[in-house]
């Protein structure tokens, strides 16, 4: 289920960014689109793995198992949003910071 839900996220994200900001990437899209393709990578590799180690068990998991992995791909997904939005903060490509600080003095 992680790698699912993060080729969904990665997908969604490159979508976004081909239509939105292929050409001035402002706000900073595209790296969200690589934290995500790089999160999908990650589990990709690790599926692989497990699946050498348990042959035909690891398309059966326990429910269990899968409600765990479905939450630890949605806490994949909200960290990189997170990270994403402390980049934009940090950045402030359109000033929107910089001109709500200055207003507060």
């Amino acid at each position: 289920m992680t790698l699912l839900i993060t080729v969904f996220a990665a997908i969604i994200s490159t979508v976004v960014w081909y239509v939105k900001s292929a050409n001035d990437d402002d706000m900073k899209i595209g790296t969200l689109c690589f934290m995500y393709w790089g999160a999908s990578l990650m589990w990709f590799i690790d599926a692989v793995f497990e699946y050498a180690e348990l042959k035909a068990e690891y398309f059966t998991p326990p429910l269990e198992d899968m409600i765990n992995d479905t939450y630890l791909g949605l806490s994949v997904v909200a960290l990189g949003l997170v990270i994403w939005l402390i980049i934009l903060l940090v950045t402030d490509p359109k000033g929107v910071v910089r001109k709500a600080l200055s207003n507060m003095k």
